[in-house]
Order: C-alpha cells, then structure tokens, then sequence
C-alpha cells in the first residue's frame, strides 16, 4: 500500500475517533446546565463543580477519551504526511461520522442534503487522494 493511501486511512480512522465520539460527549454532558445555574456568579465554584459533574460521568469521560487518542493519532500522523491532504481529509470526514452517529443515536438530522454532502465529500476525498497518487 502506498504511503499516501496509508496516511489517508489514518486520517480516516482519526475522523472516525472525533465524529464518532462527538454526538456522544453531546450527550455525556445533558445536565451541565442545571449545575452551572446553581452558582449565576461565575467563577472558580462554578467551573470545579461543572469539571466534577463531567468528570464524574462516564458517559462523558470514556468518548472524551476516544476523541483525545484520535488527537494523538493526528498529530502523529500529521508530522509524516502531506497537510494538503490531512486537514480536508480529516475534517470532512470527521463531519460525516458525526452526522452517522448523530443519525444511529436518534439524532435528526438534514434529509437529502445531508446524504448529497457525504457523497460530495466522498467524491472529493477520493480525487484529492488519487491526484496524489500520480
């Protein structure tokens, strides 16, 4: 496998990690807001008891924790790729696992357009990677 459809599919999987992982820190962190009315001030009170409420949650902690190893994975692959290809790469397809997994969850999302996006962004991954080839 060339190492430009290498650093692709690791710039898929790094999408995969932060779209996948995007609706559910949404979720893991439902109530934040009734603990941030709790302190109408501000300050220090209000940001320790809104890190002790997201903190204490799995369901927010364990898709943070996806979402920062797709961090790492993209700054590691950055450094040996091309960043013409990375940043477009990595973020739509971020968008795309974020409007599937919004989608899985139950989340609505845009009818056709959506699905008319995502095969747009397909379509021009596909001619960004295979003009790299050449």
């Amino acid at each position: 496998m060339s190492a430009i459809l290498q650093y692709a599919l690791g710039f898929a999987l790094v999408g995969l990690c932060w779209g996948s992982s995007n609706p559910f820190i949404k979720r893991g962190s439902e109530g934040l807001e009734a603990v941030s009315k709790k302190y109408p001030e501000g300050g220090f009170r209000r940001w320790r008891a809104e890190m002790v409420y997201l903190f204490t949650r799995w369901q927010y902690v364990l898709p943070l924790v996806i979402n920062l190893s797709g961090s790492a994975a993209y700054y590691y692959t950055l450094g040996k790729a091309d960043l013409s290809l990375a940043v477009p790469i990595t973020n739509s397809v971020t968008f795309i696992f974020t409007l599937l997994t919004g989608k899985l969850l139950g989340e609505r999302v845009g009818g056709v357009d959506a699905w008319a996006g995502i095969f747009m962004i397909i379509l021009g991954i596909l001619i960004c990677v295979s003009s790299r080839l050449e």
